[in-house]
């Protein structure tokens, strides 16, 4: 079983390394790969949610920093597991990384905490906000900086860390009116 689900992971990761190359789409992956580095998309997208939902000020700083969050305990189980990066004959990565550990992914890690939390505050962007980690988390395997179950164990991380993480709780309205006891 171990050697089957190694060789899917392996045959999966071939197969995102040899489909649609496109000098275009390999930019645009590399693009959202670096946005990922250090969580700053989330912190980008947290910093917006802050500037606009006065309401949720506290929630959108706290789910900003969420990634960054995720992504140390996601560096302190790579040191547990210490899986090398992929290697493939003939297909060398198309990014860096600080990193020569590989599982799980960091950068899944951060954009599935961050989705998660995000969208315990603005359930009504959850698509959007799940939409962008996945795709984040496409871009490691097709970069060839990831097996799959890198990203699948880090966006379970992420997922995970962005659920239960406490969030502060959200400000009244201010036109709801307070009544003392």
């Amino acid at each position: 079983m171990k050697n089957a689900l190694k060789n899917a992971d392996l045959g999966l990761l071939r197969m995102m390394r040899t489909r649609g190359h496109h000098p275009a789409a390999e930019k645009a992956a590399q693009v959202i790969a670096r946005s990922g580095d250090n969580g700053y998309l989330w912190i980008a997208i947290g910093t917006t949610g802050f500037l606009i939902d006065s309401r949720r000020r506290k929630q959108w700083l706290t789910t900003g920093l969420i990634g960054p969050i995720g992504i140390g305990v996601n560096f302190g189980i790579k040191l547990i597991f210490k899986r090398p990066r992929p290697k493939l004959e003939g297909l060398p990565p198309l990014g860096g990384a600080p990193s020569s550990l590989s599982f799980p992914s960091a950068h899944a890690t951060a954009s599935f905490a961050s989705a998660t939390a995000m969208s315990r505050i603005a359930p009504e962007l959850r698509y959007v906000l799940f939409g962008i980690a996945a795709v984040m988390a496409v871009t490691r395997p097709y970069l060839g900086m990831h097996y799959p179950s890198d990203v699948i164990a880090g966006a379970t991380l992420g997922t995970l860390v962005g659920a239960f993480l406490p969030l502060p709780a959200v400000e009244p309205a201010a036109d709801q009116t307070r009544v003392d006891s």
